[in-house]
């Protein structure tokens, strides 16, 4: 199983130089991917842009979204900045993508929050067609840069049935955002049946997060943040922030349980910025 190391490009008031710093590091230490999460309403760093600086500054690391709102994005210049962010990191990036949850996001942007399933499913028609270098939405030329391998990979997230839909028919696989192996168990044998029955040939990408910190001079931090990011689903924050890794034996427990249920990959997001986190996590896991 590959482990892969969030940015945390969703801190509050982090330079964004850390970032970069952040990634480099990363690099270095042998993690497999950087991957952002997305919110809106949250003075968090844009997920493509950081990506997109996270590119510039290594030359190997892959680059990975898990998750992107997506119907929260119109999706023509979705389409766009994607082809353009795979071109620009020679096809490193793949595209966590879901419906998303949060009704603020969608009224800030203008998206209608109650038709988000059909919009994610037009979306990832555009987006398709567009990475082939196909005519979108009534124009008469491409949109972007062709994708470097015909599509952008992609990680469908969601526990629903349109979910289980959308992983053969969309993607390269489903991402389990931060379910824990528990939680995500249930649903791999559907994600597989899903791809068998559709007639996809190997076996689907599974991908995961889990929160950390390490060290306990990083504990307070770690809880702020997670209490104020997940403020809006209210006392179940607590579990949230209560639940994130911080022992060196939870976080082993954590790569055992996934890697036993065949998850091909997982991310670990940071909840502090201290740049000592990356390696203290590759002391760890790597």
């Amino acid at each position: 199983m590959r482990i892969g190391i969030g940015l945390p490009s969703t801190i509050p008031d982090i330079p964004g130089r850390r970032i970069v710093e952040w990634a480099q590091l990363a690099e270095q230490r042998g993690f497999s991917s950087l991957a952002t999460i997305d919110r809106i309403v949250y003075p968090n760093h844009d997920s493509l842009t950081t990506l997109a600086a996270a590119a510039g500054a290594t030359d190997r690391i892959g680059l990975a979204t898990n998750i992107l709102l997506g119907p929260v994005y119109p999706p023509v210049l979705l389409a766009k900045a994607t082809a353009s962010l795979d071109q620009l990191s020679g096809g490193r990036l793949t595209l966590g993508l879901a419906p998303g949850g949060r009704p603020d996001d969608f009224a800030v942007t203008g998206r209608d929050f109650h038709t988000r399933g059909r919009d994610f499913d037009h979306t990832l028609t555009v987006l398709h067609r567009a990475w082939r270098g196909e005519p979108v939405e009534g124009g008469d030329r491409p949109v972007g840069p062709h994708a470097v391998h015909d599509a952008v990979p992609v990680l469908i997230g969601g526990t629903s049935d349109q979910a289980l839909r959308r992983v053969p028919k969309w993607g390269a696989g489903w991402t389990a955002g931060g379910a824990g192996p528990d939680a995500a168990a249930p649903f791999v044998e559907k994600v597989r049946s899903a791809w068998r029955d559709a007639g996809r040939e190997g076996e689907p990408r599974l991908a995961a997060l889990a929160y950390f910190s390490l060290g306990d001079d990083a504990t307070k931090d770690s809880r702020d943040y997670l209490l104020d990011y997940y403020a809006i689903v209210g006392e179940y924050a607590e579990t949230i922030a209560t639940g994130a890794l911080r022992t060196e034996a939870a976080i082993h427990e954590t790569v055992r349980a996934f890697a036993d249920l065949g998850f091909s990959e997982l991310y670990l997001d940071p909840t502090t910025s201290a740049l000592d986190q990356v390696d203290r996590l590759a002391d760890v896991v790597l």
